[in-house]
């Protein structure tokens, strides 16, 4: 199954994992309230954040985190002579893990941010080749990917539990971690993250294709989606949301390919498939575009506080 979309220019790279769908995903429909499906996220989260880093953070600025309250701001060093940019505000737990969509920095979380900060420590970081972060070869697998997450979160001192969202693509990033530290999640959140897309056309495969001139994070984007998809499985008994669109007939007709448009027409039924991940995971489905932080930020915010608030109980 399908969900693609090119993303507006300022947001660059085809988004092309199955939650990508539709020509200019900020144009999508004017959003309606959601409809939730599974039962309601109820977890009790175990163990409590970190408040400051581990390690001093290393990069060719030189940049150093602002420690002070718990709050992280700079590069730290994931291996030798590679650094990530991190940034984590806000105090208490769990933390908020932000993971934004294929080929988008950080700044793609700036409507959530400082909102989610307001209630427990949050945190965005830049993915190798994007933001402020340091550039890293290809092909960039999933274990490449979790890989950087992994040694990012160590090495700023960022302790667990952790809610890990994940916008479209950034979803299987999430995915992956949790099925390698089960123990460390205490809730998940996916925006629209779908299937693997199972028939793209030669178009989409050559976009995707890691060394492609416009893949700017050099992603194995239709493997990763494969791996993380296979490798599901229960985590725990954590709150788990799952966030998918519902296209309108007028969005499915306009877009450009046939598989992407019975993509689109099973999305809903297809993100079924994350409910395996928890017994008290559930499905919340909106009518907007692809890129339901864009349509809809603020229904975007309350989901994850949502699950933040379960995983305390």
């Amino acid at each position: 199954m399908m969900q693609r979309s090119q993303r507006p220019p300022a947001r660059a790279l085809m988004a092309v994992s199955i939650a990508i769908v539709i020509a200019g995903c900020a144009g999508g429909n004017q959003p309606s309230g959601p409809t939730a499906t599974g039962s309601g996220p109820a977890a009790t989260a175990a163990g409590s954040a970190g408040t400051g880093p581990a390690a001093t953070a290393a990069g060719p600025a030189g940049t150093s985190p602002a420690v002070a309250a718990g709050a992280i701001d700079g590069l730290f060093e994931v291996e030798d002579g590679r650094s990530l940019f991190l940034r984590c505000t806000g105090e208490g737990s769990p933390t908020v893990i932000l993971e934004g969509g294929d080929g988008d920095s950080k700044a793609s979380y700036a409507f959530a941010e400082s909102a989610l900060a307001s209630g427990t420590r949050t945190c965005v970081y830049d993915r190798a080749n994007l933001g402020l972060s340091d550039p890293a070869p290809g092909p960039r697998g999933l274990d490449e990917l979790v890989g950087d997450l992994e040694r990012l979160l160590e090495v700023a001192g960022v302790a667990p539990p952790y809610v890990l969202v994940g916008t479209s693509g950034g979803g299987y990033i999430t995915a992956g971690y949790a099925h390698r530290h089960p123990d460390d999640v205490a809730g998940l959140v996916f925006v629209d993250t779908g299937a693997p897309f199972l028939d793209p056309p030669p178009q989409v495969v050559k976009e995707t294709t890691w060394n492609d001139p416009s893949n700017v994070e050099q992603r194995d984007y239709l493997q990763v989606e494969k791996d993380a998809w296979n490798a599901r499985a229960e985590i725990g008994d954590i709150p788990v949301s799952v966030v998918s669109v519902e296209y309108s007939a007028s969005d499915i007709e306009d877009a450009e390919f046939d598989a992407e448009r019975e993509g689109m027409r099973d999305n809903v039924e297809a993100q079924q498939g994350w409910l395996v991940l928890s017994p008290r995971a559930e499905q919340i489905v909106v009518h907007t575009g692809h890129a339901v932080e864009e349509d809809d930020p603020q229904l975007v915010i309350d989901v994850i506080r949502d699950v933040v608030a379960a995983a305390r109980r």
